[in-house]
């Protein structure tokens, strides 16, 4: 086995409340790498466009990488994936912590689990021993105080990854939680809905085993020389958090306001920015495992309305999508909701989302109080964003009923134009980045084979400040060029899966890692004397495996947009032209004029067999 494997991968299925443990092979690791790209394989051999997303059939995968379990800076991930109830398409909610960490150390590169439980069950995996135990006496409780049980009916030192009431309600909008009150959050596409269906609580795990490295010295050198640089790049990042540039953001018109239609709202995102949380309610930062750069946030609100709220604070996308897009300012507020959202097991961005969809929909007139039960959503309305939280959870009255099915299908549940107001992409919500701010999140999104997000690219830091040499961006790409897109951005997607297949948090090009670092440090731990290209190449694969699973879910050109609102409805001095930067991003990629990857493009990256299954 290569380095960087534990070389298992446990199968569970939960129907026949049965386990056994595969071997991982070499060849379609040095294919795949781990994480989403392996993931992707796998999901791929087990489902199809028929499987039901809450049906037994569909395959829930946590896979970890080779870089999971080693001292490689903020490597300490995982990958969760299965087919999406939110969207019904390819899904892969990538997380931190240290849960991914743990699994790797008790033994296993990652867990695939099929089947449906008849009654709630977790399981509990300790240095290879497995079992699946009743969870009957814990379904009801939310993630915060499971995280607490857990660990005294297995060991105080274990590491949980659970979903809370909304999971097991199976509201579309759900998440996975992992690491208590520290909240780690495999947050996108409704993972958790996907657990609930199958009547699983949780993943618990510990243990002791050390993960092999081929040239450990070598490694151990690599990091020395790097760490320094991730550190003193990231300070200002680690002390504000991820939500210290807001005002900018806002400045840019990157910031989302009132449901993506309002232009500035420079005084809100000064009230609610990672500089005013430091200087009220931060009480510390949180590191994921490995992580030098602690841009976590902990907080604690001790008077007032919001007393009580204490743990992990609200990020970026979390302020972005509950406070801009519902134009709250008030931060404790905002962290009451974040707080909720993470006890219940709720994606905050899709939660935001569809909370300020419901207000516009209550201004348009096309919900009243009656739909939400005497709840007035007037846009700036707190005490309505939390109760919606609640209501979404726990699947109460019409309006969680509805709100809990995503904003796509809540806008085709009332009509009446609700459409042309229920932003996303192919059913997901966006997260807190405008498109027409950057031309190249704009394509991006269209593209994502998750649906609308940021973090598929990570293009914006390379139209503000980033480079990556090794892959000609030898300087920032204006935001709002057209010319070139197309490339610039298959190429970033590309890297974007090699970090969510090696298991590297995206965080580190902030630290001025590039591509080259990337690449030493996976020979250093595999053993192997790939070049960048080579590595490239491998995240080409994935990213047209992932298109050729949608495809077989029906996606296609016709998919690959933005809403309406997006398009014609200026904001700032940019439109995205879409039209012609789709054409150029699929001749870059070799895809044929209605977005499927051509005959040549499949046999380069040796994936015909997969695609002889469209």
């Amino acid at each position: 086995m290569l380095g960087g494997y534990m070389g298992k991968v446990l199968q569970i299925n939960l129907s026949k409340k049965k386990y056994e443990i595969e071997e991982l092979n070499d060849s379609l690791v040095k294919k795949y790498i781990g994480g989403s790209g392996l993931a992707a394989k796998l999901l791929y051999d087990l489902t199809n466009g028929a499987t039901d997303p809450l049906g037994e059939d569909n395959t829930l995968i946590f896979m970890t990488g080779p870089f999971t379990g080693t001292i490689i800076p903020t490597s300490a991930r995982h990958a969760v994936v299965a087919k999406s109830p939110l969207t019904g398409i390819w899904a892969e909610s990538d997380v931190g912590g240290s849960w991914g960490y743990e699994l790797k150390k008790a033994g296993f590169d990652g867990i695939i689990i099929t089947g449906k439980a008849e009654k709630p069950v977790y399981i509990w995996i300790k240095n290879g021993e497995v079992e699946i135990k009743n969870a009957q006496h814990l379904w009801g409780i939310d993630t915060y105080d499971f995280d607490f049980i857990i660990k005294e009916e297995t060991d105080p030192k274990a590491v949980v990854t659970c979903i809370g009431q909304a999971g097991e309600n199976q509201v579309l909008l759900s998440s996975i939680m992992s690491d208590g009150p520290n909240a780690r959050v495999a947050g996108r596409c409704g993972m958790g809905a996907v657990m609930g269906s199958k009547k699983l609580k949780a993943i618990v795990v510990k243990g002791n085993q050390e993960v092999p490295v081929i040239d450990r010295e070598k490694l151990r050198k690599l990091i020395k020389q790097n760490a320094p640089i991730i550190v003193k790049e990231t300070k200002m990042f680690g002390k504000y958090g991820t939500s210290g540039g807001i005002e900018g953001h806002e400045e840019m018109m990157n910031f989302p306001i009132k449901n993506w239609y309002q232009e500035r709202w420079p005084e809100g995102a000064k009230k609610i920015n990672g500089i005013k949380m430091a200087e009220t309610i931060l009480t510390g930062r949180y590191y994921c495992k490995t992580c030098i750069i602690g841009c976590g946030r902990e907080v604690e609100i001790t008077k007032g309305p919001y007393s009580g709220v204490k743990g992990a604070g609200p990020e970026y996308e979390t302020i972005g999508t509950l406070g801009g897009l519902c134009l709250i300012d008030n931060l404790e507020a905002i962290a009451k909701g974040s707080e909720l959202c993470n006890r219940y097991g709720l994606d905050t961005i899709s939660t935001g989302a569809v909370i300020a969809f419901a207000m516009e929909a209550y201004e348009k007139g096309i919900v009243n109080q009656k739909d939400t039960e005497g709840v007035k959503l007037t846009w700036g309305n707190a005490d309505a964003m939390l109760i919606l939280i609640e209501k979404i959870a726990k699947k109460e009255g019409y309006i969680g009923r509805l709100l809990g099915q995503g904003v796509r299908k809540a806008a085709e549940t009332l009509g009446r134009g609700a459409e042309e107001f229920a932003i996303h992409v192919k059913g997901l919500e966006f997260p807190a980045h405008d498109p027409r701010a950057y031309n190249g999140v704009a394509l991006s999104y269209a593209t994502s084979n998750r649906g609308a997000c940021h973090l598929q690219g990570f293009t914006h830091g390379f139209e503000k400040a980033f480079t990556m040499p090794e892959i000609e961006i030898n300087q920032p790409n204006p935001r709002h060029q057209i010319e070139g897109k197309g490339k610039f951005t298959a190429k970033l997607q590309d890297l974007m899966c090699l970090f969510d297949s090696l298991k590297l948090c995206k965080f580190v090009i902030i630290g001025g890692i590039k591509l080259t670092a990337i690449t030493d440090w996976y020979n250093a731990v595999t053993g192997l004397s790939l070049k960048n290209k080579d590595l490239m190449k491998i995240g080409e694969r994935i990213y047209n495996l992932k298109r050729l699973y949608n495809v077989r879910c029906g996606i296609s050109r016709k998919d690959d947009t933005l809403p309406s609102r997006i398009l014609t409805h200026k904001r700032g001095p940019n439109f995205p032209h879409l039209g012609k930067m789709l054409h150029d991003y699929y001749s870059f990629r070799n895809w044929n004029e209605i977005g499927i990857p051509s005959r040549e493009k499949i046999k380069e990256l040796r994936l015909d067999k997969e695609a002889q299954q469209i």
